[in-house]
């Protein structure tokens, strides 16, 4: 149903949309006059129309490499995963160069170090706000140009583009709901064994967007399943969920050869509900970022590795509280 219903509408849409662009364009901007912000519904409709665009261009680009490929025959053979690096990678970066200039974006990343090139990289990321995870994906695709791969709740399959070319690359999606359960660790290890120098495993071990509410959830659960003392840490990083350690623990194991890379950011956590996106989207803003990294022989063993997270989410909440302060 997704690929015969919604990919065809996508392209559909995007065509009834480029022919009627200077009505709904004159419209929007007309309904700006009467919205608090700066051409606030002007600037949400252009965004949406390129991101469909590109969508619809996306599925075209990746319809004629299926065709190329023998109809899906070598889709998997080396040539066609890197030729599909490399279209993610563009996509991003016109997704992201579109919000940066419809959104007068900014983004200030403050590294500390840097991956090893020569090894395989696993990446730990905050979770908060919108688009954080697309940021990040940019950022190991266009930067160092790693290739990445990532477990991802089975929702975000509703995209068109991302389901087909998420699908068609090492990731697996998993539901929704439960998904640090027994399927999540497999397809954690599954990914993550394989990887080699240049591939970059993403996880985001809060599981969730930060929220006050989460925040307070997170911690009364660590205490119900009797981990009082991981619940007095969590009490005391006020910026950011408790990790979740089993899928992050099993991502190294997978992978002792692997790097650590620590990711942090601010500047997205106030866009939670489509409330505070509508508010707060469309205004200029800006994101700070961070990341460190701790090479392989320099991770704990098995036995130290949770309490070793727990630090370094602490240095993450304290680097988040400084910003903030700043």
């Amino acid at each position: 149903m997704r690929r015969l219903v919604f990919a065809p509408a996508v392209v559909l849409g995007v065509v009834v949309a480029l022919g009627s662009l200077p009505l709904w364009a004159l419209v929007a901007a007309f309904a700006s006059r009467y919205v608090p912000g700066r051409w606030r519904i002007l600037r949400v409709a252009w965004f949406l129309f390129v991101y469909l665009a590109l969508e619809a261009l996306g599925l075209i680009v990746l319809f004629g490499l299926w065709l190329a490929s023998g109809f899906g025959w070598k889709i998997t053979a080396p040539r066609f995963v890197d030729l599909h690096y490399r279209f993610m990678a563009w996509f991003l970066r016109r997704v992201l160069g579109t919000a940066r200039t419809t959104f007068h974006l900014t983004i200030d990343v403050q590294p500390r170090g840097a991956p090893a090139p020569d090894r395989p990289l696993i990446v730990f990321s905050r979770h908060a706000g919108p688009g954080d995870s697309f940021l990040l994906i940019d950022a190991l695709l266009n930067g160092p140009g790693l290739r990445p791969r990532i477990v991802l709740k089975n929702s975000m399959q509703w995209d068109p583009c991302v389901d087909v070319i998420l699908n068609r690359l090492p990731n697996r999606f998993v539901p929704s709901r439960g998904t640090a359960g027994p399927g999540a660790l497999e397809a954690i290890t599954d990914l993550v064994a394989p990887m080699g120098a240049g591939d970059a495993f993403v996880i985001f071990p809060e599981g969730g967007n930060f929220t006050a509410k989460r925040h307070a959830r997170a911690i009364e659960k660590l205490g119900e399943i009797g981990r009082p003392d991981l619940a007095e840490r969590a009490r005391r990083m006020e910026n950011v969920l408790p990790p979740k350690p089993a899928g992050a623990l099993a991502a190294i194991d997978a992978a002792p050869t692997a790097d650590v890379m620590f990711v942090g950011h601010v500047g997205l956590e106030e866009l939670s509900t489509l409330g505070d996106i509508w508010r707060g989207l469309p205004m200029d803003a800006s994101v700070a970022a961070t990341y460190w990294v701790t090479p392989a022989d320099a991770v704990p063993a098995p036995e130290h590795r949770e309490r070793w997270l727990y630090d370094e989410w602490h240095r993450l909440d304290d680097w988040i509280e400084h910003v903030g302060r700043s």
